[in-house]
């Protein structure tokens, strides 16, 4: 482990309408565990510095109808439960306050004390972080929580928050990324993907992964997506199933191949000021509200993607399996092949992969 890694061995455990504010304040959504008891987090609290009121403003891109999207009301009501009414959040969904682009800025400048970001997003201000927007770093679901909600977890978001200002809580399964496109056509090697002019998101690190499956990788925002696959401006794109479903992409697709290229996750991501300025009982309770969270969208991606398929052959998708150690050999070939991976931690890549 190089240097950084031991420097990290710590972790430190507005605006719209009103009406945008309804659908966190009326959710009945309840995680299905949270790891801990609320009880148990009261009683401790009841003798120790529980601070000033708090509200935290959390905006997200996400939809409600996607898991982190209802995982976000999960959070809001475990906190304000546990914290009986001393902390309150403030609910943002479908990028109404920040899109994409804007957030990571908008919650380093303080402008919202949470988001959610990912690895890809958090390339710019720490270019070693690449290094878990490759294709195929995960092999599994169990694979990418053990990393990232374990002791690696915990020194990379602390390294981040060192570099940047903001401090990631956590890693919520997203999905494992698939190729979907608008025509019926198989994805079985990454010769296949020649030409496809394929949507990634708007960021060097997504675009890469394009590049490196092959693809014509095109940068398009999430909230403009569906309608770029309705009008052609691009052929296809990359999401989890569940992702694909909840927003109906399967309406504007005919195939899907299931390449397996990215465990992806969603970290919540709060401003560094922001975290510090709380009390540890205050640390504490959102800790256990961000694992009840996680707990609910981890549960439900995981139950959508068992069933997902018979949904999406439903509809009249094509579904393929691609060679995923053909494009495994390729992808990380071409990443180890490329500066991208100069900045990174091979003795950390190998431990990474020896936890598979």
């Amino acid at each position: 482990m190089k240097n950084w890694k031991r420097a990290l061995a710590m972790l430190s455990a507005s605006v719209m309408v009103a009406g945008m504010l309804a659908g966190c304040g009326s959710s009945s959504t309840t995680p299905a565990a949270s790891g801990s008891t609320s009880g148990s987090a009261s009683g401790s609290a009841a003798g120790s510095d529980v601070g000033e009121p708090v509200n935290l403003v959390f905006s997200i891109t996400a939809v409600p109808t996607d898991a982190h999207g209802a995982a976000q009301k999960v959070f809001k009501e475990k906190l304000e439960e546990i914290s009986g009414g001393n902390m309150t959040v403030e609910c943002y969904d479908s990028g109404t306050l920040y899109g994409q682009d804007t957030e990571t800025d908008a919650l380093k400048n303080g402008d919202v004390d949470m988001i959610y970001s990912s690895a890809s997003w958090l390339t710019d201000g720490s270019p070693w972080v690449s290094m878990f927007t490759a294709g195929y770093i995960f092999q599994s679901y169990d694979h990418m929580t053990k990393v990232l909600n374990g002791d690696i977890g915990k020194e990379v978001f602390q390294k981040i928050a060192d570099e940047q200002g903001i401090l990631p809580l956590g890693a919520y399964y997203l999905g494992t990324r698939q190729i979907s496109l608008s025509e019926d056509r198989a994805i079985t090697t990454p010769d296949d993907l020649k030409g496809v002019n394929l949507r990634m998101p708007n960021s060097d690190a997504w675009v890469f992964l394009g590049k490196a499956m092959g693809a014509n990788p095109t940068a398009i925002a999430f909230n403009d997506l569906y309608l770029a696959l309705q009008t052609g401006t691009v052929d296809g794109q990359d999401n989890p199933l569940p992702t694909v479903k909840s927003a109906k992409f399967y309406e504007v697709q005919k195939s899907i191949s299931l390449t397996n290229h990215l465990v992806d996750s969603v970290w919540p991501t709060i401003n560094l000021k922001k975290w510090n300025s709380l009390t540890a009982t205050q640390q504490g309770w959102v800790m256990e509200a961000v694992a009840a969270a996680r707990q609910s969208c981890d549960d439900q991606n995981l139950k959508t993607e068992s069933e997902v398929q018979d949904f999406l052959k439903a509809q009249g998708i094509k579904i393929y399996q691609a060679d995923v150690k053909a494009f495994a050999d390729h992808v990380l070939n071409v990443y180890l092949n490329d500066p991208i991976s100069d900045s990174w931690d091979k003795d950390l890549l190998t431990q990474i992969q020896g936890m598979a």
